[in-house]
């Protein structure tokens, strides 16, 4: 008679504890890999927010807005804002490809980040194409800054944006730097539309949630300045 033989219970023990092992492994990769995004999405606001004070105590002005741009920096191209307190424009907006410094107009949006590298506080082209660009985010999206423009009740003033934002690294990053609301306090955050990628605030396939949501979504984050 032909015998069959199964697994041992000291066998199918073994293969348990290293499959667990397994999936523990890989969800402390996956763990990780959130927080090192939501460390640099931290450390993306935080920059802005002191590299936006420095600037002040330097010049007197908001960049973007400084009036004194061309004069102070004609040399690399580029330009001067209008001087009313506020970065008109959108934090999206992008310039033509090419040289900014031919392309015409731009928004102060624009400006803020050529100010912001020829002053010397971000890193990043000081003239030519990519000066006036938006910076990436960590997680596939940019930031950028803006004054007002918002949904109806939205950040006064000025504040910085990060788009594409996962729905964990949302909820952690409003998690440390405010109060795990989205739709109220100094950080907030806009459900960007399935298959939306970096956003205007106010497209109307976007909504303003109450409370985040785990459910593979992706939000703008702002935080004010």
């Amino acid at each position: 008679m032909n015998k069959q033989h199964g697994y041992t219970l000291i066998e199918l023990a073994i293969v348990t504890i290293i499959v667990g092992l397994l999936l523990g492994g890989v969800m402390r990769g996956q763990e990780m890999v959130v927080q090192a995004k939501t460390k640099s999405l931290l450390s993306d606001f935080t920059g802005v927010t002191a590299a936006v004070q420095a600037y002040r105590d330097r010049y007197r002005a908001l960049p973007g807005d400084d009036s004194g741009g061309a004069g102070r920096w004609g040399a690399y191209g580029t330009r001067s804002g209008n001087g009313n307190g506020a970065v008109e424009g959108l934090y999206n907006d992008q310039p033509p490809p090419g040289d900014p410094a031919a392309a015409g107009a731009l928004s102060e949006a624009d400006l803020f980040w050529w100010h912001m590298r020829v002053s010397g506080f971000v890193s990043g082209p000081l003239q030519g194409q990519g000066a006036a660009n938006p910076p990436e985010n960590s997680v596939g999206g940019i930031i950028g800054v803006q004054t007002d423009q918002g949904p109806a009740g939205f950040l006064p003033g000025l504040f910085a944006c990060a788009s594409n934002v996962p729905d964990r690294n949302a909820i952690a990053v409003d998690a440390q730097l405010d109060d795990l609301e989205p739709a109220q306090g100094q950080v907030r955050s806009v459900l960007e539309a399935a298959g939306a990628s970096s956003p205007r605030l106010t497209d109307p396939g976007n909504s303003q949630p109450t409370a985040y949501v785990e459910a593979g979504n992706r939000y703008v984050v702002c935080r004010g300045l």
